[in-house]
């Protein structure tokens, strides 16, 4: 019989908006069309089911390798370390990978979507991650806003959400204060919803859309998979 390949469980957040839900469906649907002969299925930490502890719990036990956790989240803070982590706790065979950032890809997406939302090159640049009070989870956000900064040959600033200052509307008055005479917030989110919204109030003039859909979130998701199979 041939074995049964490990079941790949994709993480996220979870919201409310039904836009932001369709996005991370689309996603899922995406990864699953990438793996053909894998189980891919759907979990979030909060807002709404099915909750990761219970469909890592559903994942028949079995030796060797028998379920990956890919967290569809940009940065590892809480919900990676504590969430996901408690979750595969008492599994010994299923793993969870890094969550999707930092990467490269993530900065190339970046850079597309400030290129087609009209931002001028070497201009201010605030970088708005949903915000988390882990401060790993800023730090992640910090080495994007790093590699963004190389790239984009101009200033990146972080401004966050919720949780943690400065916030998006704050980082914008900055950026101005400091001779910026256009700003560009560049959305560090997945997907649509209550936070999006959030810094398309900020008073920027120009605001990104969120990231996904993207084949790049698809590739880095299937990419972490495929390295916890082969590790």
């Amino acid at each position: 019989m041939a074995e049964v390949p490990a079941s790949l469980v994709v993480c996220a957040h979870g919201t409310r908006d039904p836009e932001g839900r369709a996005t991370v469906r689309a996603v899922v649907a995406a990864v699953a069309e990438r793996l053909p002969a894998v189980e891919v299925l759907e979990a979030f930490v909060d807002v709404h089911g099915p909750d990761v502890v219970d469909v890592v719990a559903a994942v028949p036990e079995a030796e060797g390798l028998r379920g990956v956790v890919v967290p569809l989240l940009l940065a590892a803070g809480y919900h990676v370390h504590v969430d996901i982590a408690d979750a595969v706790a008492s599994r010994p065979d299923v793993v969870a990978t890094p969550a999707l950032g930092p990467d490269d890809r993530l900065v190339d997406l970046l850079l597309d979507r400030l290129a087609a939302a009209g931002a001028q090159r070497g201009g201010a640049v605030v970088l708005a991650p949903a915000g988390s009070s882990d401060a790993r989870a800023q730090a992640d956000s910090a080495e994007v806003a790093a590699r963004l900064a190389t790239r984009w040959g101009g200033p990146v600033t972080l401004g966050f959400a919720a949780g943690p200052e400065p916030t998006v509307a704050q980082a914008v008055t900055t950026a101005r204060a400091a001779g910026a005479v256009r700003v560009a917030v560049a959305s560090y989110l997945l997907a649509p919803g209550f936070f999006q919204r959030r810094i398309e109030e900020s008073g920027a003039d120009v605001v990104t859309g969120p990231l996904a859909p993207d084949d790049r979130i698809v590739d880095i998701v299937v990419d972490r998979y495929l390295a916890a199979v082969a590790g």
